[in-house]
């Protein structure tokens, strides 16, 4: 009997460590990802990056917004961007920009750059990046766990959360 619980601990040690390892590599993925896909002309912050004085910039499409956002952002869409949009906004205001994981939200912060405003980020990870680190998304509604991860591929970048697509 000692011998089957051996190779039982060992086996359980084993599996594990292999979880343990995955999960690792995926934070590594998600990052070489994200760093892949951000632009290099622009900013990468984090969450913590928000203040009351950050205007919060969504650059998702319209469904994506509706499902849920971060609160307090402006929905800004990606296709449909138009700098005029933000005539109101003082060119030196601080700006986070998000979209899904950061490519979006990347060209939107540097259309802003070339229109002039001075301090515009990109937020890291986007809002799977967000709602993976605990943070809190809504709708209309209020507080919610939907999030539209654009489609079933990219939505294996979050990992917390309810998945919609």
């Amino acid at each position: 009997m000692p011998r089957d619980n051996t190779v039982i601990r060992l086996f359980s040690i084993v599996s594990i460590c292999f979880l343990l390892l995955t999960a690792c590599g995926q934070s590594e993925d998600f990052d070489t990802m994200v760093r892949g896909y951000a632009s290099e002309k622009v900013e990468l912050v984090f969450p913590t990056d928000i203040t009351d004085s950050t205007l919060v910039l969504d650059a998702r499409e319209r469904e994506e917004y509706e499902v849920s956002h971060i609160p307090g952002a402006r929905f800004v869409g990606y296709d449909d961007f138009e700098i005029e949009a933000l005539v109101d906004v003082d060119k030196s205001r601080p700006i986070i920009v998000y979209c899904s994981v950061g490519y979006r939200s990347g060209k939107v912060a540097e259309l802003l750059q070339e229109a002039g405003y001075t301090e515009v980020s990109n937020l890291y990870g986007g809002i799977f990046y967000w709602v993976n680190t605990d943070h809190p998304v809504v709708d209309e509604k209020g507080s919610t766990t939907r999030v539209h991860t654009y489609n079933k591929q990219w939505g294996t970048w979050l990992t917390k959360g309810e998945k919609v697509w």
